[in-house]
């Protein structure tokens, strides 16, 4: 007698048990650190078993990198040429770089960064993986964008990817560094990094 099979990846049952454990992930990688979150713990807020996550995602590093992924995701969706359409090199700019201050500023990503920071003095596998998921997959997707513009002849730049860290490196200043330290976030201030920002990317690289 055939016994039932298991439930394949895509349907919609195990979509929203992976949808779960992300979520359970996020939580509590962000409010407690790396190390003192446990794959138990999660499964248990997930409403899972082990084996569950185990299935899904390998083991802790890659349940990691799946949750850094799902909190960068907000921040990808602006540099989506799709969804700038329409926009002109300054606005898209502008969007951009309120994206990213926004998202880097949040005080759970301060903390999230912190830790990963002191995690990663043990164990370089954490911060490889921080990276990876995070900012240089954003880097990515920012430098593809650039590309883009200067394909279609808004710009004109010869390294895309250095331009991408260039503004975004304008964009935080010293804010981000500030805020790392124990400082509060300066919006006023903050709002005029992005501009003078822009300004210079604009001046720098564009062809309008």
């Amino acid at each position: 007698m055939s016994t039932p099979s298991a439930s394949r990846p895509g349907r919609p049952a195990d979509t929203a048990k992976r949808a779960a454990i992300v979520a359970a992930a996020v939580r509590s990688f962000f409010e407690h650190g790396y190390a003192a979150s446990s794959i138990e713990q999660i499964a248990s807020a997930a409403g899972v078993s082990k084996v569950t996550i185990y299935n899904h995602f390998g083991g802790k590093p890659e349940l990691f990198a799946a949750a850094v992924e799902a909190e960068c995701e907000r921040m990808r969706g602006h540099f989506s040429i799709e969804n700038l359409e329409g926009a002109n090199l300054r606005d898209r700019l502008t969007a951009i770089g309120e994206a990213m201050s926004a998202f880097l500023s949040r005080p759970e990503m301060v903390q999230f960064e912190r830790r990963i920071a002191a995690e990663t003095e043990r164990d370089p596998a954490i911060g490889e993986a921080f990276l990876a998921a995070g900012p240089h997959r954003m880097k990515r997707g920012f430098t593809e964008l650039l590309k883009a513009m200067n394909d279609a002849g808004e710009i004109a730049v010869d390294d895309p990817e250095l331009a991408a860290e260039q503004f975004a490196a304008m964009c935080k200043g010293m804010g981000d560094l500030d805020r790392r330290f124990g400082m509060p976030r300066d919006e006023k201030r903050d709002a005029e990094r992005i501009a003078g920002a822009v300004k210079v990317f604009c001046r720098a690289y564009g062809n309008a």
